[in-house]
Parts: structure tokens; sequence; C-alpha cells
């Protein structure tokens, strides 16, 4: 089924963050094309009854085959891609200090959350160059980072690589791709209460309860989708190359 509405695809898309932007997306009027190695069918009969157009993909992300295949089943079933969000990203299996960190962990997360981020936006990106114009872009990307691209946590070294890898891929897409009319975007969230967080609830609830952060509460999966659905929009369209902290004012830094 091809039909005039813009097609966003999220990775990550089956939970948490992933889920959140891109059923925010579809309220928005995109077609959605959802990827992540395992789909959650609550979620997903949510979609239907809210009348959403999408389609899953299963794979893995580190993989060229999966990549491919994601894009694929974009064009076939919709004919177009307006909009990548790179949402999908794993977390070490087992947090260890930089100076226990090993190889196999190291190259799991970059393999996911900044390999396989660059060659799907590659990939899209190339996609994107061949067609009309649409609101007068070619197509929107946005990275999902995180505060760890700044923000120091030496017990889990490969997986704040992954993400300042992220902040990078930023500004290298959005100076090569800005003339071609697409346009490239960073959300950067915070503390999101999220399948992620959830083994070290409380360590982040003693940090809120001490005024670490500004807003004193856990982020919400949707708080990030908002910001998404903003950047992606007509309205935001003098922009590339930017990020957003979605971090409840962590990144403030005050005497």
């Amino acid at each position: 089924m091809k039909d005039n509405r813009k097609t966003a695809i999220v990775t990550g898309g089956s939970r948490g963050i992933g889920f959140s932007i891109a059923q925010q997306l579809g309220l928005d009027g995109f077609n959605l094309v959802l990827f992540a190695r395992n789909g959650n069918i609550g979620n997903f009969t949510q979609l239907e009854e809210l009348g959403i157009s999408f389609q899953f993909v299963s794979g893995d992300l580190s993989s060229s085959t999966d990549r491919k295949l994601l894009v694929d089943t974009a064009l076939e079933n919709y004919g177009s891609i307006q909009v990548l969000v790179n949402s999908a990203g794993v977390a070490p299996l087992e947090r260890k200090d930089i100076l226990e960190m090993t190889e196999k962990s190291y190259d799991r997360v970059m393999d996911v959350n900044t390999k396989g981020t660059l060659f799907l936006t590659q990939l899209v990106a190339k996609q994107m160059l061949g067609q009309n114009p649409v609101e007068g872009r070619k197509g929107t990307i946005v990275n999902i980072s995180s505060c760890s691209a700044v923000v120091s946590s030496p017990n889990r070294a490969e997986y704040c690589i992954s993400k300042a890898g992220i902040s990078m891929l930023t500004t290298l897409f959005a100076d090569r791709l800005a003339s071609e009319g697409i346009l490239v975007h960073e959300v950067r969230p915070g503390v999101i209460e999220t399948d992620m967080t959830a083994t070290v609830k409380g360590k982040y609830d003693k940090l809120f309860s001490e005024g670490v952060f500004p807003i004193a509460r856990w982020g919400k999966p949707e708080d990030v989708a908002h910001v998404v659905s903003f950047m992606v929009s007509e309205g935001f369209s003098y922009t590339t190359g930017d990020y957003v902290d979605v971090d409840g004012g962590f990144h403030i830094q005050h005497l």
C-alpha cells in the first residue's frame, strides 16, 4: 500500500523511548516502519487501535543484511522515506570499571550503537537524496544519543564512547547533507524511565531527592518523543547539526 503520507523509520521502535517516538509520529500522520530485535505485541496492538499504519522488521542493527531489509521493507510498503529516527541502542551487559572493560563488551556496544547507526544512516541518506522534496526538504534524520555523550561514567565507558560517537555522526551528516535538503538533529536524553534504567532505579531516585536534577523527576519516553515530533515538523526547518538536552536541566552547571 502506497499513499501520500510521509514515512518514518524508527529503530528500537518496539519499546521504551523508540516506541514512544514511533507512536507520536504515527499520531502526527506518518506511516511507520519499526525496527528492533524483538517486537512488543502489546505495543503493536496499541498502534492498531490508534489506526496507525506500520510495518515491523525484526533484526540486528549491527547486521548489514538486516539494515538493508529494513530499508527495502519501507520502500516496498510506502515508496519513500522522509524521516529516520536512530533510537536503537544497547547498554553493556555488565557495568565494569574502564580498567576492567573487555574488548567483547566494547565491540558489542559500538557495533550496535555507533557502527550500526552510521551505516543505516548512510543507506537511508542515499535513498533520500533521490527523492523529491516534501515541505522543502528531502528528509530529516534524528539521532537519539544521551547525556552520556558528554558525562563521564567510568563504569560503562563503552556506552559513553558510543554515544559521543553519535554526536559526531550528527555533525558529520548534518555538514554533508544540508546542501542536499536533508536535516540532521540529535536528542540527548538524561535519566528516562525505561527498561534500561530500571536496574539502577534506586541510584537515580536518590539523586532526584538530593536535588542533582533541577527538574526533580524521572524523564518519560514521551518527553523525548515530543521533541522529535517538533524536529521533524515543517516548523523546524532552519536548523541542522544541533542537539537538544532532554534531561531535566542536568546539563546546567551551577554553584
